[in-house]
């Protein structure tokens, strides 16, 4: 007697150049920066989502302000910082984002900060996605504000590219 309606389907590992592509691949991938191979082996851009914390609004009193969301239970991605694209309920636009300790500012914890292109507004609590488009450059502590600053700018024209 059937006392549910479905089918167990045993599927054969999904394998590309003899590789076996499993979740604890794509995870090793991640966390080596490796997000446009990926991206292109999940056919879709790998992504993170949170809800907006208040930070130390340091990156408003540099010129960019960021949206900033803790990490719990993601696996933790190479860091430093990525293209992205952010979604929220009422947006889809491209940024940047760092992910690390803010080795600038002596940071303990693990944050993810974005910076949205065209957006400045308060989005503090307002649950927002984050694909990942590609790694552009490790984390790196600075001299000072002046050279941070001068190497967002780049990071910012790279990510626009």
């Amino acid at each position: 007697e059937k006392k549910y309606d479905f089918n167990n389907i045993v599927t054969k590992p999904y394998k590309k150049n003899n590789k076996t592509i499993s979740s604890t691949f794509l995870r090793k991938k991640i966390r080596l920066g490796k997000i446009d191979e990926v991206n292109k082996l999940l056919n879709r851009n790998w992504s993170i989502s949170g809800k907006v914390i208040k930070g130390q609004k340091r990156g408003r009193k540099i010129g960019f302000p960021t949206c900033n969301l803790k990490l719990s239970d993601y696996v933790v991605p190479k860091l430093g910082v990525y293209a992205v694209k952010v979604k929220s309920k009422n947006f889809y636009k491209n940024g940047i984002a760092n992910i690390g300790y803010r080795p600038t500012f002596n940071g303990q914890n693990l944050l993810l900060e974005t910076n949205i292109f065209g957006i400045n507004k308060n989005l503090y609590n307002k649950v927002i996605r984050i694909y990942f488009k590609k790694f552009i450059r490790p984390e790196k502590k600075f001299r000072n504000l002046k050279h941070l600053k001068v190497q967002i700018k780049l990071d910012i024209k790279q990510a626009k590219k």
